[in-house]
């Protein structure tokens, strides 16, 4: 019985087309008692829309193999901070043409109530509907059914179907950029291809063979032990060092928490580690993370496996930031316990004032004696349009003033580690992923890992 109240009545909605011919026949019955000529007009009307009513429930409820099928059609994983596309098919059994109106049960982060969709499917055709999602926050989104709402032409009734199954869908780090920074580090595949064969000279760099001298060889990588035994002139060739270790350092302190353009500095940073290690391993390249806040987080050992780039992604996907201040001597004391070959350790952090930045220095000086260091760090974007908007009374000057200030005080940080040959890169949030990427690039190619 719950079952045939359900089909043939719990499915049944109103339209606003309804409604408002309900009004007009109420206007109708009250008119009559002042024109009587007019009395027999409203059960006139009464039955046309009782006609009509009837017609269109008989079509939408008793038609043969009358019914609406359909699929979500969305990533089995999100990339964080970009739109993401989804689809939704739904087949119409019916023989005749219906106008749907499709709400999407989207997960409840994204915090919209009025996503409907209208969509006009030809009789035993189907449809297709397209939007896009834009997570900012990593972690489970869960989508519920998809509510179809189906009338006639006549569009007195809805039947409502709910098709698509309940899903769920993990939001990873921004993947989607993998590709697209990725084709600034295919001169290495050609490179490994032949296409561009190119020897770089060093004494810093990898040994590869012993080779006869030719006009040009530098005289300094001679070889004379080989040239006694071959009586010619003999020189080592040495090529771009390999399987150097990058480590993307990342800090979940409270400073990391501050939001812009809807994803934080910690996801900015992920998204950044997340690009930069994918081509550092392109680069046969050793790729790891460690984590850190008050405690030490997680740590991944630097290696370049087959299964180390999914590794990075799921170490990443579980980061969240600890609202608590950063202890950056137990950062140095992990660094020198477990990372003991010389690496490129890219920390990414949050500096605001030279006072901050001097408290955490000596440990930061330490770090440098043993690796190279680049400290990547975010410009306030705020602040910086504060400073670039024309005040419009004296409170304006002053805010524009201290917003000067802390964006001075920005660039004395990077003076500051400078001056100790620490290597900076300070950045706006949007821009940290090809910023780092690139100085990642040029360290390489100046031979500076």
């Amino acid at each position: 019985m719950k079952h045939v109240f359900r089909k043939y009545i719990g499915d049944l909605f109103l339209t606003r087309r309804f409604y408002i011919l309900c009004a007009v026949l109420a206007m109708l019955f009250l008119f009559r008692f002042f024109i009587p000529a007019i009395s027999i007009f409203p059960w006139l009307f009464l039955s046309a829309l009782l006609t009509l009513i009837g017609t269109e429930y008989f079509l939408l409820f008793f038609s043969y193999k009358g019914n609406i099928t359909g699929v979500r059609i969305c990533p089995a994983r999100f990339s964080n901070g970009d739109e993401n596309k989804i689809s939704i098919t739904l087949n119409n059994h019916y023989t005749f043409a219906l106008y749907a109106r499709i709400i999407d049960e989207i997960p409840e982060q994204f915090q919209k109530r009025d996503l409907n969709f209208h969509l006009k499917i030809p009789g035993g055709k189907t449809g297709t509907i397209y939007y896009s999602l834009r997570p900012v926050k990593r972690g489970e989104y869960f989508f519920g059914k998809v509510r179809v709402y189906v009338m006639t032409p006549l569009r007195m009734i809805q039947r409502r179907f709910m098709v698509a199954e309940d899903q769920m869908v993990k939001v990873y780090p921004s993947y989607s950029q993998l590709r697209k920074y990725q084709l600034m580090a295919v001169t290495s595949r050609w490179d490994a291809a032949g296409i561009r064969k190119r020897r770089q000279l060093g004494h810093s760099m990898e040994f590869e063979q012993i080779k006869e001298y030719v006009p040009g060889d530098d005289y300094r990588t001679v070889n004379w032990k080989a040239t006694a035994r071959k009586g010619n002139l003999m020189v080592n060739n040495y090529i771009e060092e390999k399987s150097q270790q990058i480590y993307c350092i990342i800090d979940k302190g409270r400073v990391m928490e501050m939001p812009f353009e809807g994803l934080s500095l910690l996801d900015y940073a992920v998204n950044a580690s997340l690009v930069l290690l994918n081509v550092a391993l392109n680069k046969q390249d050793k790729a790891g993370i460690l984590t850190f806040s008050d405690q030490i987080g997680t740590f991944l050992p630097a290696d370049r496996k087959n299964s180390q780039m999914q590794a990075v992604l799921e170490t990443l996907y579980h980061q969240k930031t600890r609202f608590l201040e950063s202890d950056f001597e137990k950062l140095y004391v992990n660094i020198r316990r477990h990372i003991t070959q010389r690496s490129l350790l890219v920390l990414f952090t949050n500096f605001e004032t030279v006072s901050g930045l001097k408290r955490q220095l000596p440990y930061l000086q330490k770090v440098a004696k043993y690796h190279l260091l680049l400290i990547v760090f975010f410009e306030n974007t705020e602040l910086k349009q504060l400073t670039e908007d024309k005040p419009e009374d004296i409170e304006g000057v002053y805010t524009q003033v201290i917003a000067e200030k802390f964006m001075y005080e920005k660039k004395l940080i990077v003076k500051e580690l400078q001056q100790y040959g620490i290597l900076t890169l300070l950045t706006a949030p949007e821009n940290v992923t090809v910023k780092t990427l690139n100085k990642y690039l040029e360290l390489k190619a100046r031979q500076a890992i």
